[in-house]
């Protein structure tokens, strides 16, 4: 039996009007999707608990069987491991956006305008922290370069007792001011990101980037902090062989702790411009070469969410249907029995522009199996079927027959 995880990162959301008051998974064409969905058992599951931040850390963690609130150390950790970077036990890491801000003077009267400055490119992003390595780097903190807009800082004995850091893309358009981390431990924090927005706010790579007509990743913000992970092995906790397939380095990490094979695929970028193509056809050759089990994410969907792009969420959502699961299907075809669940990690509702904790759907279709399923695949039909799994790391005990 072969095992397929299609996550679609942030793809649940909410009626809009703009979709004649449906979703995008509704409104957008699904054909691969619709036709697993008539014979697939279908349903919501809640992959945060009530309580727990709805982040993709916590949320994937939970698809993947991993109860977070045993396994859960904070989102940076995982997204460190998968650059590379060694934690000690006291090492605290954060995430590091690099993030576009207004020009005001005082740093608390700033705008946070973009969360990821235009999706900056991993080369561009490089010489950006390398800088502000340069600069900013001492015994107590190091930056580390990630993908894109995400990267790491190290906080050597840092503590935890910081209060409360806010993701940058729950507060684009919103000022600073409010956000500011104001816990006494947290003040060489605000003072890294002050600091960086003065070495970087003239930068010839900004400079540059401004003259395109782009948005300057003129500042870093702090948040997604945490101690170092500590996840059981994948083969060990399910007795399978698995490769995780991603763009971004949170699930590389992730792969990385349960001891998965990590899969590199050019153009895989995390957006809509990703290379779907290139996903589809590394899961089929992890498969073919014995791995039992493959999980795919696709980031383009919650991207698109929070920059409020409704035209490229439902094509995100077309493109995952037409160039993932369709050649996935054909490729398991001459590989005997399989199952495939189709699941987003979270909703991120368009009109919100940030994640949310609701129960989202999914779908388990089994090759040697006929379930009485729903003709299509979105938020209304899973909740048609009152089918409901309230911990979310349960259900990869369904998928897996446990």
């Amino acid at each position: 039996m072969k095992y397929v995880v299609i996550l679609c990162d942030g793809m649940a959301d909410y009626p809009l009007k703009e979709l004649d008051g449906k979703t995008p998974l509704e409104y957008a064409n699904t054909p691969n999707f619709d036709r697993l969905a008539k014979k697939a058992e279908v349903g919501l599951v809640k992959t945060v608990s009530d309580g727990m931040s709805p982040g993709s850390d916590v949320a994937n963690l939970s698809v993947l069987g991993y109860d977070p609130k045993k396994y859960y150390t904070g989102r940076s950790p995982l997204e460190a491991g998968s650059i590379g970077v060694d934690m000690l036990p006291t090492d605290v890491s954060l995430r590091c956006n690099l993030v576009t801000v207004t020009d005001e003077l005082d740093y608390e009267d700033k705008t946070i305008l973009d969360y990821c400055a235009d999706d900056i490119s991993t080369a561009e992003a490089k010489i950006l922290i390398e800088y502000l390595a340069e600069h900013l780097n001492s015994d107590e903190f190091k930056f580390y370069s990630g993908v894109s807009y995400r990267h790491c800082l190290i906080w050597s004995n840092g503590t935890l007792e910081i209060g409360k850091l806010t993701p940058p893309h729950d507060i684009i358009g919103k000022g600073v001011k409010e956000y500011i981390p104001t816990h006494k431990n947290a003040q060489k924090l605000y003072g890294l990101m002050k600091k960086s927005y003065d070495l970087l706010k003239n930068h010839h790579v900004n400079i540059a980037r401004i003259e395109k007509g782009l948005c300057p990743a003129n500042s870093i913000w702090l948040w997604g902090e945490g101690v170092r992970a500590e996840l059981d092995s994948f083969k060990d906790k399910f007795g399978l062989k698995a490769s995780m397939i991603s763009a971004v380095d949170l699930l590389k990490g992730i792969g990385k702790f349960s001891s998965m094979n990590v899969v590199e695929v050019e153009g895989a970028t995390g957006y809509i411009d990703t290379n779907f193509e290139g996903k589809a056809n590394a899961a089929l050759q992890e498969l073919q070469k014995g791995q039992d089990f493959v999980y795919i994410h696709i980031e383009a969907p919650d991207e698109c969410g929070h920059r409020n792009e409704i035209e490229n969420k439902v094509r995100a959502i077309e493109l995952i249907d037409e160039k993932i699961l369709g050649p996935i299907l054909e490729g398991l075809e001459n590989m005997g029995d399989y199952r495939i669940m189709v699941v987003p990690d979270h909703a991120t509702p368009i009109s919100l522009r940030t994640h949310t904790n609701d129960p989202v759907p999914f779908l388990i279709y089994d090759s040697t199996k006929d379930f009485a399923g729903v003709n299509v695949f979105n938020e209304k039909t899973a909740e048609s079927t009152g089918v409901y799994i309230e911990k979310g790391h349960e259900m990869m005990g369904m998928l897996l027959g446990k």
